[in-house]
């Protein structure tokens, strides 16, 4: 399972939700950040929404394109040789064994 955070420097939520998503260790994923500025479709979809969150079963993640031409909160489920899923933001002040906890319950679904 790999977990996708889109995020961009300087962001306190982004960088308090990237601290304790790293302190999960009941949990099996891999985290990839991915900074919004780095690319237009990123910084257009997610500038005013970071920290996303998203639920990917792909192994090619990285090459993704999933937010091109779709508003974030809109489209929350995309289907294309695997899936995504656009988790919730938890509350900046969640505790990791919250988070951990809403994570179980998307990872059940």
């Amino acid at each position: 399972m790999r977990l996708l955070l889109y995020s961009k420097p300087g962001c306190h939520l982004c960088e308090g939700l990237q601290e304790k998503l790293e302190q999960i260790q009941n949990l099996s994923f891999e985290l990839e950040i991915r900074d919004i500025t780095t690319r237009e479709d990123w910084f257009a979809a997610y500038q005013y929404e970071v920290p996303v969150l998203y639920l990917s079963n792909r192994q090619d993640a990285e090459e993704d394109t999933c937010v091109r031409g779709f508003p974030p909160v809109e489209q929350s489920v995309r289907d294309a040789e695997g899936s995504e899923k656009l988790l919730p933001r938890p509350s900046p002040r969640a505790s990791v064994q919250q988070l951990e906890q809403m994570l179980r319950k998307y990872l059940a679904n």
